[in-house]
């Protein structure tokens, strides 16, 4: 049996792979796709390539409920076949984002896909997890190592190979935004705010800023994490243009929105939005190859002696 190897779910293969060939310092680590079959009644069959010692499993969890399955029956097969310590690699990590029961009688999604996760897998691994009031990623996953990376790094270094103007104000939708908004624009000199956001619904919110006179006449740059239905970003921009900047762009870790939004986010005042690969989509522009391999290359060359008691 191999030391070490990653296998993916179909939707990730394409960014599993470039993270194998980062990560492969002549350990031959390769990716293989974990093959899903479905059946006429919709239930799943999972087949795994051989395991490892140590298996990465490399699973983008935007569309979850088929994909957590998946990983459930890959895990079952992968310890069968001898894998002593598996890691999950999830850039998106799914049902963050119900973190208490706001009405009565409703199930805490995080609180029940973490106690899943536990049990498959000893490592969790994932890049601006959408967390509330939880305070740190251990939380969700008490019991195993977990990390929450940031995707800023990534992003700052694309955004400055472009090029960006030195007058460009970083803007974050709402003040759960500044940790990452702040570091953004540390990172490229540039000032920031932060927009005031009242959500009265899933599609309803209303935004505004604090200092309108620092926007006007500038471009500005939306930072969020996650862009599921637009609508925070769409009346962000409205407002951003009603203070007269001179441009407005978007760039966000999760890009969750159909790619036929595009059309309503131009029509809103966005000039351009761009994602990071966390998620396979049309505005894709921000690879995070190298965060996910910094995190894992501890994986790497300890396999061997490494115990585990799961």
């Amino acid at each position: 049996m191999s030391a070490i190897a990653l296998q993916a779910l179909p939707s990730g293969t394409g960014a599993a792979k470039r993270l194998a060939a980062r990560l492969d310092s002549g350990s031959g680590l390769g990716c293989d796709e974990i093959a899903l079959h479905r059946f006429p009644d919709g239930e799943l069959r999972v087949t795994v390539a051989p395991a490892a010692d140590t298996t990465i499993l490399f699973a983008p969890l935007d569309q979850p409920n088929d994909k957590l399955i998946a990983l459930l029956f890959a895990a079952e097969a992968l310890r069968r076949d001898g894998a002593r310590r598996l890691v999950l690699v999830a850039p998106y990590l799914c049902y963050m984002r119900q973190d208490i029961a706001f009405h009565p009688g409703e199930a805490i999604s995080q609180r029940a896909v973490g106690r899943l996760l536990a049990t498959l897998v000893a490592r969790v691994v994932t890049v601006d997890a959408h967390l509330h009031r939880t305070s740190e990623i251990r939380s969700v996953f008490p019991d195993i190592e977990a990390e929450n990376l940031s995707a800023m790094p990534a992003i700052a270094d694309a955004l400055a190979a472009d090029g960006i103007d030195p007058a460009t104000v970083v803007i974050g939708p709402d003040a759960e935004s500044e940790p990452w908004v702040s570091d953004l624009a540390s990172r490229l000199r540039l000032q920031h705010t932060v927009a005031r956001k009242r959500r009265h619904g899933d599609r309803s919110v209303e935004i505004d800023f604090a200092d309108p006179t620092l926007l006007a006449g500038r471009p500005a740059l939306m930072v969020d994490d996650i862009v599921s239905s637009g609508t925070t970003l769409m009346v962000a921009a409205r407002a951003l243009r009603a203070m007269a900047t001179t441009a407005v762009d978007a760039v966000v870790t999760h890009a969750l929105f159909p790619a036929a939004m595009a059309t309503a986010f131009t029509a809103a005042g966005i000039r351009s939005i761009r994602s990071t690969d966390s998620v396979p989509h049309p505005t894709n522009a921000i690879a995070l190859d190298e965060v996910l391999a910094a995190a894992l290359r501890s994986e790497l060359g300890t396999t061997r002696s490494r115990e585990t008691t799961r």
